[in-house]
């Protein structure tokens, strides 16, 4: 079995080495979590392009020592002229996956690290903003080495064609090896205007300017006012009273109504925890009810606020967990949904101050479309939406897509606190091997595991990590 690293202060836990090391650096100098979780947000935005970036969404979860569970909703939504009739003119089906049509939805990672430092400052947080942003800086300009994950991955080949792809991550055409020194001068230098100028310059000044133009030469459908317009909001969290423990997610648009109510069915009495048979038969079920209510219910925040809760009660996933055959598969239809991927990060200091998050650019390298002035790259979030007007989510200047990611915390009865990360059906499973079936966390998280999904469909290109107290 995996041996579980145990640290007596603090620990971090982050998807590259590089990052993790730096968040560990933010912790020894004073910084609390939120902090280490944004430093090491910003170094992995850099040295793992095919998977998150600053022209991507985040989303993140505060637990204070106290009890208290914050969230924040970094992703954007749709541009001022993207309209199913833009689309049908262009004779698209469905949204294009690569491409500037593909970016289509405002960038909302850097509006969430604004948000999240100004808890942190509430929290006791002090150190400045270029502090956090010095690793990530250093690695644009002197240059970093391409990761064994970005090599593995490949590159699609709709991603040639994308506006300055090939020039920024390609090297004579071709994907580089792992290893391979990889230079972003440009993007160096927005993060330094950044560090200087404040986060939000990235929509409302010097920066978001030559973002709003180079979109506008790319024929983006999103416009200058939609980045001036644009904030992350500050969500209430959703959360699952388990036998175990409190779990928390974040709400619509996120995927977190669906790995709770996974949970929460299998947890219900009737399913046995343990590695047989029946047991998996159980997590599959409750993960096909749990992905059916998804599809119906994850849409615009705005038009599902304040009602996701009431399917996490407890005699609402009683009677979900009576539908449930022991015996039988239940039928499951697959809907046409874009499986997405992107990074988890997570910290717990030495005040108690956890943290779990989030972000992505969405399918590997998002659009593709590198903006040539700022060096960024922006994400395809909006291949989530549908053509369809009369779909659950039908493509709409100023709404949001839905979102696989869903960063989660657990708090159990003996007062450990869990903060993990992991695709949506992931989730149930690392954690029942955890908290039910006593697996150490990197045996748990080691452990094989199942994804109920169509075949020929590639599972989504993202890890599982967990970090936790003592009790």
């Amino acid at each position: 079995m995996p041996e579980t690293p145990v640290f007596s202060t603090a620990a971090v836990a982050a998807p590259h080495a590089r990052a993790a090391e730096i968040g560990q650096t933010i912790l020894a100098s004073g910084g609390n979590a939120i902090e280490a979780a944004i430093a090491m947000a910003a170094t992995c935005a850099v040295v793992l392009p095919h998977l998150n970036g600053v022209g991507g969404d985040g989303f993140l979860l505060v637990r204070e020592p106290r009890g208290r569970v914050h969230a924040i909703d970094a992703s954007g939504p749709a541009g001022a002229l993207a309209t199913i009739d833009r689309y049908r003119q262009k004779e698209y089906d469905a949204v294009p996956p690569h491409g500037p049509d593909a970016a289509l939805t405002v960038a909302g990672v850097v509006a969430g690290w604004s948000l999240g430092l100004e808890l942190a400052k509430a929290l006791g947080g002090q150190l400045p903003l270029d502090m956090l942003l010095a690793d990530a800086i250093r690695l644009a300009r002197d240059g970093y080495a391409v990761s064994p994950s970005e090599a593995h991955a490949g590159v699609d080949s709709g991603l040639l064609d994308a506006p300055h792809f090939s020039g920024t991550f390609l090297v004579e055409g071709k994907q580089p090896e792992a290893g391979a020194l990889r230079r972003q001068p440009k993007l160096a230098d927005t993060l330094e205007r950044l560090s200087h100028a404040g986060l939000l310059d990235f929509y409302r000044g010097d920066v978001g300017r030559e973002i709003a133009l180079d979109l506008e030469r790319i024929e983006s459908p999103i416009v200058r006012r939609d980045l001036e317009s644009y904030r992350a909001r500050v969500a209430n969290p959703l959360t699952v009273r388990l036998r175990q423990a409190d779990v928390y997610s974040l709400p619509a648009p996120t995927e977190g109504l669906a790995s709770l109510l996974a949970l929460g069915i299998a947890d219900r009495p009737g399913i046995r925890p343990g590695e047989t048979a029946e047991y998996h038969h159980g997590m599959i079920e409750a993960a096909k009810r749990a992905l059916a209510l998804r599809d119906r219910l994850i849409t615009d925040p705005r038009e599902v606020e304040g009602e996701l809760g009431d399917y996490l009660t407890g005699s609402a996933l009683e009677r979900e967990a009576l539908q449930i055959d022991r015996r039988r598969a239940a039928a499951y239809s697959f809907p046409r949904r874009v499986e997405g991927s992107g990074v988890w990060i997570g910290c717990i200091d030495k005040g108690g101050l956890a943290v779990s998050y989030a972000q992505s650019v969405h399918g590997p390298f998002g659009s593709g479309c590198v903006l040539p002035t700022t060096g960024i790259h922006w994400h395809n979030r909006g291949a989530a939406f549908s053509l369809d007007s009369a779909s659950t989510n039908p493509l709409v200047p100023g709404r949001k897509p839905p979102h696989t990611l869903n960063p989660a915390l657990a708090v159990f009865a003996d007062h450990r606190v869990l903060a993990y990360g992991a695709p949506t059906q992931i989730q149930a499973q690392i954690f029942s091997r955890y908290a039910d079936l006593g697996m150490s966390l990197a045996g748990a998280v080691d452990a094989p595991r199942w994804t109920l999904r169509e075949a020929g469909m590639a599972a989504p290109c993202c890890g599982s990590r967990m970090v936790s107290t003592q009790a």
